[in-house]
């Protein structure tokens, strides 16, 4: 179970690292790099090209203001591309937000919240899963971890009101 995540900036590290920690943390080998579609457009596509030969099921970009790089990598790929769109510009991330969503029909990029690194994360376990059982079986889980969690929320706030 591999996946590639691609930050266009290291200022985005701090954004995208709880995406690769939860990744990680599910036994998810993580290729994280920061390569941006602007300053590093060759070494980008050599990268691309590498994800697309070596077992990478899903791609996570990261990217800020103009937001290119999730659109870039789409189009040089068939493996999924999840876009994060990322605070930064005056417009707090609405600009990126926008950039990501708008990819024209046969280039689509799924696009999670404004910083949703961790839904990124998530959603990539979700499309491994179709193909791996196992991460099938850790989401389950996971997902009746955080029932059990809302339901014992909701007797402690009964008990006290």
């Amino acid at each position: 179970m591999k996946v590639a995540l691609i930050m266009g900036s290291m200022s985005d590290l701090s954004k995208v690292e709880p995406a690769i920690e939860l990744l990680k943390s599910k036994g998810v080998e993580v290729k994280a790099r920061c390569l941006s579609a602007h300053r590093a457009a060759k070494q980008l596509t050599e990268f691309i090209e590498e994800i697309n030969e070596d077992g990478t099921e899903v791609v996570i970009t990261a990217a800020g203001m103009a937001a290119a790089l999730p659109g870039v990598v789409a189009a040089q790929t068939v493996l999924p591309v999840i876009g994060v769109p990322l605070s930064g510009s005056v417009l707090d991330g609405q600009d990126a937000l926008y950039s990501i969503v708008q990819m024209p029909p046969g280039i689509p990029v799924a696009t999670v919240a404004i910083n949703g690194s961790k839904n990124a994360a998530w959603l990539a376990m979700e499309i491994i899963a179709v193909k791996h059982p196992e991460m099938r079986d850790i989401l389950v889980a996971e997902r009746k971890a955080m029932q059990e969690a809302a339901l014992k929320a909701n007797e402690e706030m009964m008990e006290k009101y």
